[in-house]
């Protein structure tokens, strides 16, 4: 059966109901407990939430076709998590979907397989360590350069509280339609961030600014426990000097050490990392021909090596699947839901 008529003659999932604002204040509760920075993209308001019945631990997910993509582990304490791996699993079950927990950490791979999952290596998560960073010396002397480079062009750094992002959003959105038309590309969702007022303004945003003209900005998502800090939307003007990517990065490094995060996290460089040998599985071995020649769709290797300068900890990221299911369709499945529909991921 060809893929296009298989698609057809499935069953159909329901629509994930996206959270209410009672949904959102229950999560935000939850969220506050925790390190990481993932969980703040429910924020987005673009998946829909599953709560355990005590509402102490959630995990957010979308569904494309069949497949229901829990993005991240569960969010909340250890027992409640653990229990809600199993229930959104019978959940999906329920429907005749395909339960999935995309990008997970490898020390929560025994709970999938617990249930009898499986899982693959999805790509790696880099983290710089923040404490002891320092621009000096020859580890960092790009990043320092790209710093003088941007005060030599009167490029000035400014953090805007939340507060203040309102009354900027005009710059930061001509800022936004200039990155998207300069790189001929269209607004991401699901596990990446898109131009969102009432997002944007949840937290800070970074900007380099040249006579109070907005150059370059990015959000910031601070993990509420003070311990990791990340972006989510990067974007940059045309006119943007060419060092203002590594110059933002650089300064962000430095106020994220100086507000005492430990972790600065670069997000993921996906399909990196993926071990080839004779007997590795079919995935493996089909991500690392993509990772090293799929520049027409995607600038695998291009992110990693971009990542890599910055010198970070590699962390491997999974997804846990039924074994029985597809795992070329589901990521399939996965790409169509982030960039919102298999027509605008073709």
């Amino acid at each position: 059966m060809g893929f296009g008529l298989w698609r057809l003659l499935r069953p159909v999932s329901p629509v994930a109901e996206l959270p209410s604002d009672e949904a959102i204040t229950d999560a935000s509760d939850i969220i506050d407990a925790q390190a990481d920075t993932l969980p703040l993209l429910v924020y987005l308001r673009d998946k829909a939430l599953w709560f355990n019945p005590d509402h102490t631990a959630f995990v957010m997910y979308g569904i494309r076709g069949r497949t229901w993509v829990a993005l991240g582990d569960p969010v909340g304490p250890p027992v409640p998590a653990q229990a809600l791996i199993r229930d959104f699993v019978e959940h999906a079950d329920d429907f005749g979907g395909v339960p999935v927990f995309y990008q997970v950490k490898p020390q929560q791979l025994f709970l999938y397989a617990e249930l009898g999952m499986s899982f693959a290596k999805l790509g790696e998560e880099a983290r710089v360590p923040l404490e002891g960073f320092s621009l000096q010396g020859r580890r960092y002397r790009d990043l320092r350069l790209a710093i003088n480079r941007l005060a030599n062009e009167h490029v000035d750094f400014r953090i805007v509280d939340a507060a203040e992002v309102p009354a900027i959003m005009p710059q930061l959105k001509a800022v936004s339609d200039d990155w998207l038309a300069s790189k001929s590309a269209s607004e991401k969702g699901f596990s990446l961030g898109f131009f969102d007022a009432d997002y944007l303004s949840r937290m800070p945003v970074a900007v380099l600014e040249q006579e109070g003209r907005i150059l370059a900005f990015a959000n910031l998502l601070c993990g509420p426990s003070g311990e990791e800090l990340s972006v989510d939307l990067m974007r940059f003007a045309s006119f943007a000097p060419r060092s203002a990517m590594d110059g933002l990065f650089a300064h962000l490094f430095l106020w994220g050490q100086a507000q005492g995060y430990q972790w600065f996290n670069l997000g993921m460089a996906p399909l990196s990392g993926l071990e080839v040998s004779p007997v590795s599985p079919v995935w493996a071995r089909l991500g690392r021909i993509i990772y090293r020649h799929g520049e027409a769709f995607y600038n695998f290797e291009g992110i990693r090596t971009f990542k890599a300068k910055f010198h970070p900890v590699w962390e491997s990221r999974y997804i846990a699947y039924p074994g029985e299911s597809s795992l070329l369709l589901i990521l399939a499945d996965i790409a169509a839901l982030s960039a919102g529909g298999y027509w605008r991921l073709i």
